[in-house]
Parts: C-alpha cells; sequence; structure tokens
C-alpha cells in the first residue's frame, strides 16, 4: 500500500469515527418506554474497532514518516514546515486584512487612522512563504505515492 492510500484510508476512518459519533449522540436518550432507533452498545462496539484501527494506522504512517528521507528531510520535517507555513500564511493575511480596511478622517479635528505596518511588504512575505508551501505541498504528495507503506 502506498503512503497516500494510507492517508486516505485514515481520513475514511475519521469520517465513519464522526458519524458514529453523531448517531450516538442521536441514540443516547429516548423517551421512557421507548427503544432508541440503534443499539448504542453495538455503535460503541463499531467505535472501538475504527479508533483500534485508527491507531494501528497512525503509527504506522507516522514511522514511514520518521523514515522517509525526501531532499535530506524527512517527511515528518516536511509535513510540520508546511504546516507551520500555512499558520504563517494564515496569520499574515489577517494582519495584511485588518491593515487593508478603510483608512479614514471624519473630520478636521478627529485623529487620523494610519496602518502600522507595511502590507506591500508583508504581501511579499506572504507571496515567498506560499511559494515554499506549494513546492513542500508537491514533494510531500509526490513522496506520498512513491512510498511504501507496511502492512504489518
Amino acid at each position: 500500500m502506498k503512503l497516500a492510500e494510507a492517508l486516505q484510508e485514515r481520513a475514511d476512518i475519521n469520517r465513519q469515527i464522526a458519524r458514529l459519533n453523531a448517531r450516538l449522540a442521536a441514540n443516547a436518550v429516548t423517551q421512557e418506554g421507548e427503544v432508541p432507533a440503534e443499539d448504542p452498545a453495538e455503535l460503541l462496539k463499531r467505535l472501538d474497532g475504527c479508533l483500534a484501527r485508527l491507531e494501528a494506522l497512525m503509527a504506522r504512517i507516522n514511522l514511514v514518516n520518521s523514515e522517509t528521507i525526501v531532499n535530506g528531510r524527512t517527511l515528518t520535517e516536511m509535513i510540520a514546515r508546511r504546516d507551520c507555513l500555512r499558520a504563517r500564511i494564515a496569520s499574515y493575511q489577517k494582519l495584511i486584512d485588518a491593515a487593508s480596511q478603510g483608512l479614514q478622517r471624519m473630520g478636521r479635528s478627529e485623529i487620523r487612522i494610519v496602518r502600522a505596518v507595511d502590507v506591500r511588504a508583508l504581501q511579499k512575505d506572504v507571496d515567498t512563504f506560499s511559494a515554499e508551501q506549494r513546492r513542500l505541498d508537491n514533494e510531500i504528495q509526490h513522496a506520498n505515492w512513491t512510498t511504501e507503506l507496511s502492512l504489518e
């Protein structure tokens, strides 16, 4: 199995877990004398099975990510860098958006509102971070489709 396929399976299991949680919540209480539409004990058993599969799969994925080297860095390092770039881009973009709000002065006697940051420089930084994030993401995706994941 390719690493990318394992990641897809992980996403599928997470979706199953979310659906089971919703079904559990919907069947947690009933009117006195009524029977729930689904047996919560059976749903819990299925949830436990999904969580056990997820735990084993995540351990294998993490192990492979820590052992797979791409351009001198492990996939784990690359993923951490990509995730931090995403967070940095989001924070910078929020700052740019806040600084780009209408700057105004109502009258001569009112206080003038000015930018405290250089929006153009921040946008240039965002563009640089975005380019690095796209490059890293492409390298990670390529590694995901070329790296084998042991089924053991």
